[in-house]
């Protein structure tokens, strides 16, 4: 029931900005927590940023100061915000949220890429 919609990906060129989407559906979005992660080829996923119901932000030390993470419950969409883009961050792009309904469980979207290459 439970869906994440990732969109924005694309190419672009170092020192670029890209901007991503993801779209929640299936529960409700306001009184949950979301991050986004990312995931490049041969390498674990790691967490990338994450935001609170209160707006609160974390973010990774690798992207501070270049991608803002955001969230507009009426939209019930979180976004990626990635500015000064260096081609370190090529991976694929992943939302997901943790929700403990008896157990904790976790959700993620599809994934969209996100290339930053000359």
């Amino acid at each position: 029931q439970v869906q994440l919609v990732e969109s924005g990906g694309g190419l672009v060129q170092p020192g670029g900005s890209l901007r991503l989407s993801c779209t929640a559906s299936g529960f409700t979005f306001s009184i949950y927590d979301m991050n986004w992660y990312r995931q490049a080829p041969g390498k674990e996923r790691e967490l990338v940023a994450s935001i609170t119901i209160t707006g609160n932000t974390n973010y990774a030390d690798s992207v501070k100061g270049r991608f803002t993470i955001s969230r507009d419950n009426a939209k019930n969409t979180v976004y990626l915000r990635m500015d000064s883009l260096k081609p370190e961050d090529t991976a694929v792009y992943f939302c997901h949220t943790q929700h403990r309904v008896g157990a904790f469980n976790n959700y993620w979207g599809q994934g969209t890429q996100v290339t930053v290459s000359s």
